[in-house]
Protein backbone atom coordinates (compact mmCIF):
# COMPACT_ATOMS: atom_id res chain seq x y z
CA UNK A 1 0.00 0.00 0.00
CA UNK A 2 1.54 3.20 -1.09
CA UNK A 3 0.31 6.62 0.34
CA UNK A 4 -1.11 7.77 3.54
CA UNK A 5 -2.79 5.41 5.16
CA UNK A 6 -6.14 4.57 3.88
CA UNK A 7 -9.25 2.81 5.95
CA UNK A 8 -11.61 0.89 3.52
CA UNK A 9 -15.25 0.96 4.77
CA UNK A 10 -14.29 -3.07 4.78
CA UNK A 11 -10.97 -2.58 7.34
CA UNK A 12 -13.38 -0.09 9.24
CA UNK A 13 -15.99 -2.49 9.86
CA UNK A 14 -13.49 -5.79 10.77
CA UNK A 15 -12.30 -3.23 13.40
CA UNK A 16 -15.66 -2.23 14.75
CA UNK A 17 -17.20 -6.00 14.80
CA UNK A 18 -13.85 -7.43 16.32
CA UNK A 19 -14.87 -4.72 19.01
CA UNK A 20 -18.41 -5.78 19.37
CA UNK A 21 -17.30 -9.48 19.32
CA UNK A 22 -14.25 -8.75 21.94
CA UNK A 23 -16.88 -7.27 24.39
CA UNK A 24 -18.29 -10.74 25.09
CA UNK A 25 -15.92 -13.01 24.09
CA UNK A 26 -17.52 -16.30 24.95
CA UNK A 27 -20.58 -15.37 23.05
CA UNK A 28 -21.63 -16.25 19.06
CA UNK A 29 -22.84 -13.33 17.58
CA UNK A 30 -25.22 -13.70 14.36
CA UNK A 31 -25.10 -11.05 11.52
CA UNK A 32 -28.13 -9.47 12.38
CA UNK A 33 -27.05 -9.25 15.89
CA UNK A 34 -23.94 -7.50 14.65
CA UNK A 35 -25.23 -5.16 12.36
CA UNK A 36 -27.89 -3.86 14.43
CA UNK A 37 -25.00 -2.43 16.51
CA UNK A 38 -23.48 -1.12 13.15
CA UNK A 39 -25.19 0.87 10.75
CA UNK A 40 -24.47 -1.46 8.33
CA UNK A 41 -25.18 -4.21 5.71
CA UNK A 42 -25.24 -7.82 6.56
CA UNK A 43 -24.24 -8.49 3.12
CA UNK A 44 -21.13 -6.41 3.59
CA UNK A 45 -20.66 -7.64 6.90
CA UNK A 46 -20.80 -11.52 6.00
CA UNK A 47 -17.98 -10.89 3.37
CA UNK A 48 -15.65 -9.03 5.96
CA UNK A 49 -16.44 -11.80 8.61
CA UNK A 50 -15.24 -14.60 5.99
CA UNK A 51 -11.93 -12.90 5.63
CA UNK A 52 -11.48 -12.51 9.45
CA UNK A 53 -12.59 -16.15 9.57
CA UNK A 54 -9.84 -17.01 6.63
CA UNK A 55 -7.46 -14.55 8.86
CA UNK A 56 -7.78 -16.72 11.77
CA UNK A 57 -9.29 -13.55 13.64
CA UNK A 58 -13.12 -15.16 14.01
CA UNK A 59 -14.67 -18.32 14.06
CA UNK A 60 -17.88 -19.40 12.80
CA UNK A 61 -20.57 -22.01 14.06
CA UNK A 62 -23.89 -23.53 12.12
CA UNK A 63 -27.40 -23.56 13.65
CA UNK A 64 -29.09 -22.52 16.62
CA UNK A 65 -26.71 -20.70 19.23
CA UNK A 66 -24.72 -20.32 15.79
CA UNK A 67 -22.79 -17.39 14.58
CA UNK A 68 -18.98 -15.82 15.17
CA UNK A 69 -17.41 -15.74 18.00
CA UNK A 70 -13.77 -13.92 18.48
CA UNK A 71 -10.77 -16.58 18.07
CA UNK A 72 -8.06 -15.87 20.97
CA UNK A 73 -7.64 -13.52 23.66
CA UNK A 74 -8.83 -9.76 23.22
CA UNK A 75 -5.85 -8.48 25.35
CA UNK A 76 -3.95 -10.41 22.45
CA UNK A 77 -5.30 -9.23 19.22
CA UNK A 78 -4.34 -6.10 18.07
CA UNK A 79 -6.34 -3.69 15.84
CA UNK A 80 -2.95 -4.04 12.95
CA UNK A 81 -4.22 -7.58 13.30
CA UNK A 82 -7.39 -6.76 12.12
CA UNK A 83 -6.28 -3.73 10.01
CA UNK A 84 -4.12 -6.56 7.80
CA UNK A 85 -6.70 -9.06 7.55
CA UNK A 86 -8.65 -7.00 5.24
CA UNK A 87 -5.87 -4.65 3.81
CA UNK A 88 -2.99 -6.22 3.57
CA UNK A 89 0.51 -5.74 5.23
CA UNK A 90 0.91 -2.38 6.26
CA UNK A 91 3.52 -0.41 4.55
CA UNK A 92 4.99 2.42 6.56
CA UNK A 93 5.70 4.32 3.50
CA UNK A 94 7.47 7.37 2.83
CA UNK A 95 5.72 8.68 -0.43
CA UNK A 96 2.81 9.22 -1.97
CA UNK A 97 3.44 7.36 -4.70
CA UNK A 98 4.00 3.32 -4.98
CA UNK A 99 7.51 3.27 -4.88
CA UNK A 100 8.13 2.09 -8.32
CA UNK A 101 6.44 5.81 -9.66
CA UNK A 102 8.14 7.72 -6.63
CA UNK A 103 10.36 10.36 -8.43
CA UNK A 104 12.54 10.89 -4.79
CA UNK A 105 11.42 14.32 -3.78
CA UNK A 106 7.90 14.35 -1.25
CA UNK A 107 5.87 17.80 -1.96
CA UNK A 108 4.95 16.96 1.82
CA UNK A 109 8.59 16.34 3.08
CA UNK A 110 8.60 13.36 5.86
CA UNK A 111 5.11 14.05 6.52
CA UNK A 112 3.87 10.48 4.69
CA UNK A 113 5.99 8.45 6.58
CA UNK A 114 5.51 10.46 9.73
CA UNK A 115 1.79 10.50 9.28
CA UNK A 116 1.45 6.26 8.66
CA UNK A 117 4.32 5.47 11.48
CA UNK A 118 1.72 6.59 13.74
CA UNK A 119 -1.35 4.99 12.70
CA UNK A 120 1.17 1.90 12.62
CA UNK A 121 1.89 2.79 16.17
CA UNK A 122 -1.51 3.34 17.50
CA UNK A 123 -2.53 0.32 15.43
CA UNK A 124 -0.08 -2.29 16.84
CA UNK A 125 -0.64 -0.94 20.87
CA UNK A 126 -4.42 -1.17 20.71
CA UNK A 127 -5.42 -4.21 21.53
CA UNK A 128 -9.59 -5.74 21.38
CA UNK A 129 -9.65 -5.28 24.96
CA UNK A 130 -8.65 -1.66 24.82
CA UNK A 131 -11.39 -0.68 22.12
CA UNK A 132 -14.34 -3.26 23.44
CA UNK A 133 -15.45 -0.93 25.72
CA UNK A 134 -16.23 1.89 23.82
CA UNK A 135 -18.91 0.26 21.80
CA UNK A 136 -21.73 1.28 22.95
CA UNK A 137 -24.76 -1.60 22.54
CA UNK A 138 -27.85 0.02 21.40
CA UNK A 139 -31.16 -1.77 21.84
CA UNK A 140 -32.51 -4.81 20.43
CA UNK A 141 -34.92 -4.03 17.82
CA UNK A 142 -38.48 -5.33 17.70
CA UNK A 143 -38.95 -6.97 13.60
CA UNK A 144 -41.57 -7.04 11.72
CA UNK A 145 -42.58 -10.39 10.51
CA UNK A 146 -40.23 -10.52 7.34
CA UNK A 147 -37.52 -10.13 9.95
CA UNK A 148 -36.69 -6.26 9.19
CA UNK A 149 -36.37 -4.16 11.41
CA UNK A 150 -38.82 -1.66 12.72
CA UNK A 151 -38.46 2.03 12.20
CA UNK A 152 -38.20 3.90 15.36
CA UNK A 153 -41.31 4.84 16.98
CA UNK A 154 -42.06 8.45 17.58
CA UNK A 155 -42.53 8.63 21.50
CA UNK A 156 -44.34 11.94 21.39
CA UNK A 157 -42.37 13.92 23.87
CA UNK A 158 -42.32 17.56 22.75
CA UNK A 159 -45.29 17.51 21.17
CA UNK A 160 -47.99 19.94 22.00
CA UNK A 161 -51.47 19.01 22.42
CA UNK A 162 -54.87 21.09 22.29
Amino acid sequence: MSGVVKFSEASSIAMHTMAILAADPDRHMTIREVAAVLPISGNHLAKVLQRLAHAGLVESVRGPGGGFALRGDPEKITLLEVHEAIEGHFVVSPCLFSPDKCCGTCLLGDTPRQANALVHDRLSRTRLADVAPLIAPRPALVTLGDGAPEPPRATGRGRRRG
